[in-house]
């Protein structure tokens, strides 16, 4: 019988720990579907991704531990993806942790540790300090920098 793993999340500005949770989760069953949020599932979460909706799911759909990624597009959702896809155990990050107990009456529940160091919200946060003043500054700084590289070839 094949073990279906569920997970998701909006995998904005995908990085390592993206990429180590699926992997993990990937670990667990023979099939893993992933969740992706739409942007307009994350204006009523309150998030504001920086990639499309478009871009991220066939990013995830790209990751080789991910065999299927579907739109999500509200909180019952999970409930009824369990369902419709058979599925044996929901997983998602640890920043989650008793969110959705309330599944365990049809799936084993399972929240993995983050990665140490890499987080999509202080990725975001240091993006925002990057105002168009900031951005020109940088700008003619690295243009200096390539001029005197030149110059010393």
């Amino acid at each position: 019988m094949t073990k279906t793993v569920l997970t998701y999340g909006t995998f904005d500005l995908f990085h390592i720990g993206h990429l180590n949770v699926l992997k993990r989760l990937r670990a667990l069953g023979d099939r893993l579907i992933v969740g992706v949020s739409t942007d307009e599932f994350n204006a009523v979460k309150g998030k504001r991704p920086i990639v499309p909706f478009e871009q991220r799911i066939e990013i995830v759909r790209s990751i080789k531990y991910v065999d299927m990624a579907i739109p999500e597009e509200r909180w019952a959702q999970k409930r009824e993806d369990i369902e419709k896809f058979d599925v044996q155990i929901f997983g998602i990050g640890e920043d989650w942790k008793g969110k959705f107990d309330e599944l365990e009456d049809k799936v084993e529940v399972v929240y993995l540790p983050r990665t140490s160091g890499i987080s999509t919200t202080e990725m975001k946060r240091v993006l925002s300090a990057f105002d168009e003043r900031h951005v020109e500054e940088l700008k003619r700084t690295l243009d200096s920098l390539s001029q005197i590289v030149k110059e010393l070839s």
